[in-house]
């Protein structure tokens, strides 16, 4: 992209309310409530996250190693999890626009009905592809603590399918990523007003 993905404009040049929020802080937004707390997870972009993080009401941390990649963050995130006395999350990341509310409701109540039948996580789906964000229960987030730190999420994911399940929803948001300037100026139309 050639910059950093979480501080892109949010909805971007050509949507309504263009330039109003970053995808982090409509992240942030989307995410407050559904969740008691939202963890950010930074490496070098630390400095440029944390006024973000703070001004949107979010925590923020620092991976101490991310060098050694986007898993090493995910596992960072999902120890303070943990350590905060908490045993499921929804996570996602940052290279993406926010889903709707509409999405986070249906995870969420998908999530319920999933843990009382014995399993660990839910995965959105949109034309046949797996998304963000996923709502994992403390046995998925043992088995991401637990994969090797070469792993990717993907892996670790699909070494325990039989626990999670996939939900079909209608948001292209959840499986879409965000790698180049095209990626990006291709969302002006379909984007969405971020929550306010």
């Amino acid at each position: 992209m050639g910059r950093d993905k979480a501080l892109l404009t949010w909805p971007p040049a050509g949507a309504p309310g263009v330039g109003e929020h970053t995808f982090l802080s409509s992240w942030i937004r989307a995410l407050n409530p559904f969740n008691d707390m939202v963890i950010v997870v930074a490496g070098e972009n630390f400095s440029h996250l944390a006024p973000v993080a703070y001004a949107n009401g979010a925590s923020i941390i620092r991976n101490p190693r991310p060098e050694r990649g986007q898993f090493s963050s995910l596992q960072t995130g999902l120890n303070e999890v943990l350590n905060r006395g908490r045993d499921a999350a929804m996570i996602t990341l940052v290279d993406r626009p926010p889903v709707a509310a509409a999405t986070l409701q249906a995870l969420d109540e998908a999530f319920a009905a999933a843990i009382a039948r014995g399993l660990w996580a839910v995965v959105p789906e949109h034309a046949g592809k797996h998304g963000h964000p996923i709502v994992a229960g403390r046995e998925m987030i043992e088995a991401f603590l637990r994969a090797p730190d070469t792993s990717t999420a993907r892996e670790a994911e699909h070494e325990n399918q039989s626990h999670i399940e996939y939900v079909k929803i209608d948001d292209p948001f959840v499986a879409m990523n965000i790698n180049t300037p095209e990626d990006y100026a291709q969302l002006a139309s379909l984007a969405v007003p971020s929550p306010k």
